[in-house]
């Protein structure tokens, strides 16, 4: 009984690190199709052996390959996997070469001049024996006819790469401290029961407080919400400029109710309005906070304000902007004024 012909892929990199994985995935599909994963010779090492060592590495390379048939094409993907190519060229005769150009190798910016040379004569002996060279861009196949060579534009593909629908999304952002005062179990809840949410966490996260909370952990993963870390003022004001919304994402008791979260303000001069549990403290500014109890309040509030980045309310701004330091110390100005301390320029009451 003959072998079945097959399509031999050298891949570069393993599969899901691959940048064309996602072609190379579904040719993969084909009963007819094989991959060769990397080696542990890195192809880098084998395309810059001399030429006699690397014909050497190659067909002991060969010998230890079981393929489940004979090989009809082999497909390279990098001028320095053709040392290999030529192997198995040599044990399958009748086999044919492909090569995808998705970039010009030659002018790696990280290639000296010697490996720039070294990969344009490689380069050059793919391309001249190739049976079909296939690109990315019709520039790349371009080259490739101003050599005297073929080669077909075939672009690229990125089916595994998520593409939530953004007419729906809804963007949140969480600024500040993100550790015990937060409600995990309310945001994991919003998170499940809201696919389309995306959550931006600003700030520094502390497993050291919330580490054996399984609500924490599942948030951590959780791929609509996206951990940002601690970043400047600078930073965070640009990002929450990407939200709708702004929330407070805390427990409700003692030690959260009464006070009054800075972020708030911090939202409402960006024009971005707050989702916060019903705490006594976020009614001072009842202007610029939505109260919601439940996982499903939460969720309908969040909705309610899909798409508000691009209208940011200019009212609430103009209120937040006034909310001065200068402001609020006016009180204790005027006390200082009484005890005849001297105040600054801008500290009338």
């Amino acid at each position: 009984m003959s072998s079945p012909p097959l399509l031999v892929l050298l891949l570069p990199r393993p599969l899901p690190h691959f940048i064309l994985r996602d072609q190379a995935a579904d040719l993969l599909r084909s009963p007819g199709a094989v991959a060769v994963e990397p080696g542990r010779i890195p192809y880098g090492v084998l395309g810059r052996l001399p030429g006699p060592a690397a014909r050497v590495v190659a067909r002991a390379w060969v010998r230890r390959l079981a393929l489940p048939g004979s090989a009809r094409a082999i497909t390279v993907f990098h001028p320095f996997q053709l040392p290999l190519a030529e192997a198995l060229l040599e044990q399958h005769p009748g086999a044919e070469l492909w090569y995808s150009r998705w970039d010009r190798y030659e002018l790696a910016y990280d290639a000296g001049p010697r490996t720039r040379r070294r990969l344009q004569r490689l380069h050059e002996r793919a391309a001249t024996r190739s049976a079909l060279t296939f690109t990315v861009s019709g520039a790349l196949a371009e080259l490739e006819r101003e050599a005297g060579r073929t080669a077909r534009a075939i672009g690229q593909a990125a089916d595994s790469f998520p593409a939530p629908d953004p007419e729906a999304t809804v963007v949140a952002v969480s600024l500040g401290h993100l550790g015990r005062r937060n409600d995990w179990a309310l945001l994991r809840a919003v998170a499940e029961g809201m696919p389309e949410l995306v959550l931006l966490m600003v700030g520094a996260w502390h497993d050291d407080e919330c580490g054996e909370d399984p609500d924490y952990a599942w948030c951590r993963r959780a791929a609509n919400l996206v951990w940002l870390g601690r970043r400047s003022d600078e930073e965070a004001a640009r990002l929450i400029l990407c939200a709708d919304v702004g929330i407070v994402g805390f427990q409700t008791g003692a030690f959260n109710d009464a006070g009054l979260p800075n972020r708030i303000l911090k939202y409402a001069r960006l024009g971005r309005m707050t989702i916060a549990p019903d705490l006594a403290g976020t009614r001072t500014w009842s202007r610029a906070v939505v109260t919601a109890r439940d996982a499903g309040e939460w969720i309908s509030a969040l909705r309610g304000f899909a798409g508000a980045r691009s209208r940011p309310d200019a009212d609430l701004r103009a209120w937040a902007l006034e909310q001065t330091a200068a402001r609020v110390n006016a009180p204790l100005a005027e006390r200082m004024r009484a005890l005849g301390i001297a105040t600054a320029q801008g500290q009338e009451a």
